[in-house]
């Protein structure tokens, strides 16, 4: 596996760089990349997750352990948002989806993270939430490179 870092890098990350453990709570997102990592900092990191009815499906998580977006400060909300709007852009860019879904819901996994959902009108829930009830079957389609997705993200965070 490798990930674009925020000095511009093509690396392949050991374990312990993929995770920026900052605590020692039963967290699935401290403890855990939470998908297929294609970027990160020291502030927070990018995956794509294995969804084959919504190909393209990031998240975009705080590498360290907060519950609310209101703990962060003003420049800490504005630098995660500037990060998930370029996962929103590369992926409208690479999988060229009807309408984007940006969730950051915390209910269940109470840990800052945006959930970047790539839609489509005849996809499996459109036009309800992803975790409503199937309106339809699944309709296959082809993801995205993951390694353009990670240039793409890098090309968009840097400028």
């Amino acid at each position: 596996m490798t990930l674009f870092t925020a000095g511009g890098t093509l690396q392949t990350p050991s374990w312990s760089a993929l995770v920026n453990k900052l605590t020692v709570i039963d967290c699935e997102l401290c403890n855990s990349v939470g998908g297929l990592l294609l970027w990160q900092d020291d502030f927070c990191r990018v995956v794509l997750i294995d969804d084959n009815d919504y190909p393209g499906f990031c998240r975009v998580i705080l590498n360290r352990h907060v519950k609310e977006m209101t703990e962060l400060s003003a420049e800490e909300r504005t630098r995660l948002m500037h990060k998930v709007f370029a996962v929103e852009t590369a992926i409208r860019a690479l999988a060229a989806p009807d309408k984007i879904n940006l969730a950051c819901l915390g209910n269940a996994v109470p840990h800052v993270h945006w959930h970047v959902i790539p839609r489509w009108r005849d996809d499996r829930h459109f036009p309800k939430p992803v975790w409503a009830p199937a309106e339809r079957a699944a309709m296959p389609r082809p993801k995205p490179d993951a390694r353009a997705l990670a240039l793409r993200l890098h090309q968009l965070i840097q400028s």
